[in-house]
């Protein structure tokens, strides 16, 4: 049984029996069925349409379902509209399923969790480790999300940002449980980028394979994080970062600027530097200032500050940063760094332990814990 044949016919056959009419919810419980249906089939009669086979499959499981449910018998007449034998349409749908998941009325975790699972196949136990919660809970939320998206015509128009938002958000979800989010990521950002030609969807998948060039090199053996400037360069997969860049290259050439596209430009300006030394801070600060203009991000800002602490010195950094809310995530954290490379070794200290404190994750908090015990030694000589 080819697992990624199903896998990828998903969508498509979900797509179908939701334009013919079945709410999100029903349609995805019968496409389910159908799948099981064709694990158990297709070993011992494998069809010679497979898209045409799970498309009649479901739809009759979907017919069944309707029929058991006295709620829903108004709609058996769909029974007129069963896909007719033959060969099934060789167009793919995934894109518009994109569109269903990152509806607005969507929480951004309700939106991520639905689009892993309709688009990208996993399972609800699959998504649920990869978040770290119980599979009631995941199932609960999926659950709640299908229902929300039920009445949503598949005719209005998309939102191609919200879209990428989510995508954004399920590459940041990282590397937990038995599912590598970062590359679901990166696989379904390739299809949206083949099936639509938009400057940003290009920027953000060139984003995500200049980040994911790193990944080997981002922690220890230990599992502690290994900071961008100490990281081995040798490590970084280096055909990620040529199809990263080259993806970026096409983008920018279209001067339709967008925030994707300006973070890709800063990754790739961490990428094509031999060494930490040799980062081109200066023009990194410049890209920076494209960002906080396009996106007006207090976060942005913030990472601005290293960047300028860089280029021009700590002293800048510092005074950048005083114009800053210290409520903001990390702020504690480059202000610890900024200190030290000033020399300020107790109030980095301190600050470090701080920013320890407010970590959002064990490894995070590790690390800065790290930091402020390495400072503490230093002093103690």
């Amino acid at each position: 049984m080819d697992e990624v044949l199903l896998r990828s016919l998903t969508p498509s056959v979900l797509t179908v029996l939701v334009r013919r009419g079945a709410d999100f919810a029903a349609a995805e419980d019968a496409v389910q069925d159908a799948l099981v249906e064709a694990v158990r089939v297709w070993p011992a009669d494998p069809p010679r349409d497979a898209k045409g086979w799970l498309i009649t499959a479901a739809w009759r499981k979907f017919l069944d379902a309707t029929r058991a449910d006295t709620a829903r018998r108004r709609r058996e007449d769909l029974v007129d509209e069963e896909p007719a034998p033959g060969p099934a349409p060789a167009a793919d749908d995934t894109l518009q399923l994109y569109f269903l998941c990152a509806h607005p009325s969507l929480t951004p975790a309700s939106a991520v969790a639905l689009t892993l699972r309709a688009v990208g196949g996993l399972t609800t136990r699959q998504i649920a480790e990869a978040y770290l919660v119980p599979e009631a809970t995941m199932a609960q939320r999926i659950s709640r999300a299908k229902r929300t998206v039920s009445g949503v015509r598949f005719d209005r128009p998309g939102d191609v940002a919200t879209v990428l938002r989510v995508l954004y958000l399920v590459f940041n979800e990282g590397y937990s449980g038995d599912v590598d989010l970062a590359a679901e990521a990166i696989r379904l950002t390739r299809q949206l980028a083949a099936a639509i030609d938009h400057p940003e969807v290009a920027g953000l998948l060139a984003l995500m394979l200049l980040h994911h060039a790193r990944r080997a090199a981002r922690t220890a053996p230990d599992g502690s994080l290994v900071p961008l400037a100490e990281q081995d360069r040798g490590r970084w997969d280096t055909a990620s970062i040529a199809e990263g860049v080259r993806i970026l290259q096409a983008a920018l050439a279209r001067d339709r600027l967008g925030e994707f596209q300006a973070q890709a430009a800063i990754a790739a300006l961490h990428a094509d530097a031999p060494t930490a030394e040799e980062t081109d801070w200066v023009q990194i600060v410049e890209w920076y200032d494209e960002l906080a203009r396009l996106t007006d991000s207090p976060v942005v800002r913030l990472n601005r500050v290293v960047a300028v602490g860089e280029a021009d010195g700590p002293r800048a950094g510092l005074a950048a940063l005083a114009a800053l809310d210290t409520s903001l995530p990390r702020h504690a954290a480059v202000a610890a760094y900024l200190h030290e490379r000033d020399g300020d070794l107790p109030t980095a200290a301190r600050l470090y332990a701080e920013a320890a404190h407010k970590a959002p994750n064990l490894a995070e908090r590790a690390h800065l814990t790290r930091q402020a015990a390495r400072l503490n030694a230093r002093r103690g000589r």
